[in-house]
């Protein structure tokens, strides 16, 4: 992906090295994001768990925080993720006018160990998320590496796709579909609301993809061989794949995210269309695209 030298956020929050004293019961690293990851694929609600964490070891009121020394690569990829979220604004804002509408641009912090958030205190367990509350991003950028290590996706491109995924779930946010599926939560089914999760989730990747049309149009950001990190990185976390991993076994009922091939299919399918329109997962009889 070709970022360097380019326009940056200023949306952007440094809390690296900010956990206060005493920290969380549960912390980051690739252990506890696999804790997290099996919990959600056995249908655990992420906002949820998000909740629960602070009861777990949540530092007393008047917690120093306690400065952590950051290291060349984070600072990079803070850099980098400056450059994708300030294309998502250029982005997202051109489609909200074509809309009518007015594009609210998301904040997004980095963090390192834990951090609280409008939906509450978080650890790096939880992974990139999107917290409605505040309508912010958040990231420890050790993810990064986790993804690529844990999940075979390499890349800077794969990288993108988590960052345009979660600010996807902002315009979801915006639009009021997240708030929809929300007000279900209580009147219906526990499987039936997965399912809701799942096209959720579906049409994150998919306004990932239409952010990727819209920012090799305007910015011309692609080199060889992004798109296929992108899908790759798509493919690796879905729910069939994770669940494999996790219990050598598959339970399609609890899945929240989507199928491997389904998030691939839709990212690739906001891609090749550019089109917000052609993203009602919900309308869809069919979650497998072609």
């Amino acid at each position: 992906m070709l970022w360097k030298n380019r326009r940056q956020s200023q949306n952007i929050e440094d809390r690296r090295g900010m956990s206060r004293g005493g920290g969380l019961a549960i912390g980051g690293g690739l252990g506890t994001i696999v804790i997290f990851i099996i919990a959600l694929l056995l249908g655990a609600d992420p906002r949820q768990l998000i909740e629960q964490l602070p009861q777990q070891g949540q530092a007393p009121a008047g917690g120093q925080q306690q400065p952590a020394n950051t290291n060349p690569q984070e600072d990079e990829w803070k850099e980098f993720v400056a450059v994708v979220l300030a294309d998502t604004e250029d982005v997202w804002k051109e489609q909200f006018q074509a809309l009518g509408r007015t594009y609210q641009e998301p904040k997004l912090v980095v963090f390192t160990g834990s951090v609280q958030s409008g939906c509450g205190n978080a650890s790096s367990a939880v992974g990139p998320f999107y917290c409605p509350a505040d309508q912010t991003v958040y990231i420890d950028l050790s993810f990064f590496e986790d993804l690529r290590r844990r999940h075979g996706a390499p890349g800077d491109f794969a990288q993108a796709y988590v960052i345009a995924h979660e600010v996807g779930h902002h315009v979801q946010n915006l639009l009021g579909t997240s708030g929809k599926v929300d007000q279900m939560r209580s009147r219906v089914s526990k499987e039936e609301y997965n399912q809701l999760s799942v096209r959720l989730e579906l049409q994150a990747d998919f306004y990932a993809g239409v952010w990727a049309h819209h920012a090799q149009q305007k910015f011309k950001i692609l080199e060889p061989g992004d798109i296929e990190e992108a899908l790759q990185a798509a493919s690796a976390i879905g729910d069939d794949k994770l669940q494999m991993e996790a219990q050598g076994y598959v339970v399609p009922d609890s899945f929240t995210h989507g199928t491997s091939a389904q998030r691939s299919q839709w990212f690739g399918r906001g891609y090749r269309t550019g089109d917000i329109r052609q993203g009602d997962t919900f309308a869809a009889r069919d979650l497998n695209v072609r």
